[in-house]
């Protein structure tokens, strides 16, 4: 069968030895993944009735190669029954969970299943990802229009800000109130709106806390909710001894980088999701401890990414949409860290430089060499 998502045939071999468990954000593409895995699945969801009371009757079809529960992080007990079923009938058939990022959140507390699953994070679609889909898109199709599916596919500018409102409202109004007991439901889906002019500047919660008129922890909790709700996610900045880092600075990011309005900032943001997605795919797969991070110092020179295998530094990623010349700031962090590549990203077409030198080449180019 042929798959038009990277995970597919890490999940594969996966699923002969154990679970699987899909998260990501919402809209991401997760049941679609999953029911793509074989042609012999059963799929049933939580949030079906049916579908719930043959769960609750332990009525399943143990007929099929592959059974598909999703959603079912929405029952109390859940883990007690996924686990149950494991142990009985994994030699009958693989079980692949999927849900919404609470599917993490709630892995995270007391696991029970441990040993039983490997767990993978799904990324909207990425440049590597463009060549398998049905209807060809584009790398400036990408950048206008995000990597989630559908408003990739549709390619509508006016359907584009439809979605973006609905799917503000469901994570707010649905997901947000299955994580946690949080009453100001409202305020939480104005910082929502609030947060795509935030990105990639040093995050100021103080800022922040006074257009919303409360107090700056309170916009860190509850930024640290759309992070679990994999609607934003922060990066830390990256320290050396010969250079003065900021250190308590994070910078933040949007799952969804079509928010994002001047194309600048929303090309960085692409680019943080797919250095972000490479993070989690070496973790989720290959176990390797990964970090995505930002250099930065107290004299505000700044290369946007460093990419951090288990505690050390493996490149740099400065990002610029014309193909300008080298960043003279990667010169000055080339000789006072140990980063040992640094590479300059840009939306042309001129390829110059070498890695340990700087090295300025498209992003599409980046990706594939380097990402993939």
């Amino acid at each position: 069968m042929k798959h038009i998502r990277q995970l597919a045939k890490a999940i594969e071999e996966d699923l002969l030895k154990k679970m699987v468990f899909i998260g990501g954000p919402r809209q991401v593409g997760k049941t679609t993944l999953a029911k793509s895995l074989t042609s012999d699945e059963a799929y049933l969801n939580w949030d079906f009735p049916d579908d719930r009371q043959q769960i609750l009757n332990n009525e399943l079809p143990t007929q099929y190669k592959c059974l598909v529960l999703d959603e079912i992080h929405k029952y109390k007990n859940w883990r007690s029954l996924v686990k149950g079923y494991h142990d009985k009938f994994h030699k009958k058939f693989r079980i692949v969970v999927t849900g919404s990022a609470r599917l993490d959140h709630f892995r995270k507390g007391g696991d029970s299943l441990m040993g039983r699953y490997h767990y993978y994070r799904l990324h909207p679609f990425t440049v590597d990802e463009l060549s398998f889909l049905s209807k060809k898109r584009t790398l400036k199709d990408l950048l206008n229009f995000g990597g989630f599916p559908e408003p990739l596919l549709a390619q509508d500018e006016r359907e584009l800000k439809r979605w973006h409102n609905e799917r503000i409202y469901r994570v707010v109004n649905d997901d947000v109130r299955d994580l946690q007991n949080v009453k100001e439901i409202s305020q939480i889906e104005l910082l929502a709106t609030i947060v795509p002019s935030r990105v990639g500047s040093p995050l100021s919660y103080r800022s922040i806390a006074e257009d919303l008129q409360v107090a700056p922890r309170t916009v860190e909790s509850w930024i640290g909710i759309l992070d679990n709700l994999y609607y934003t996610y922060r990066i830390s900045p990256y320290g050396a001894p010969k250079i003065r880092a900021v250190k308590k600075e994070n910078k933040l990011y949007l799952w969804d980088w079509s928010q994002v309005e001047d194309v600048g900032i929303r090309f960085e943001n692409m680019v943080a999701g797919h250095l972000l997605k490479y993070c989690h795919y070496l973790e989720d797969y290959h176990g390797e401890k990964m970090e995505l991070r930002f250099l930065r110092d107290t004299d505000k020179r700044e290369v946007d990414f460093v990419v951090i295998k288990n505690k050390r530094p493996i490149f740099a990623v400065e990002c610029k949409t014309g193909e300008k010349q080298l960043s003279p700031w990667i010169n000055y962090f080339k000789m006072r860290t140990p980063i040992p590549k640094f590479y300059q990203v840009h939306l042309g077409n001129k390829d110059y430089g070498t890695a340990e030198n700087g090295r300025v080449l498209p992003f599409e180019k980046f990706v594939m060499e380097c990402l993939v």
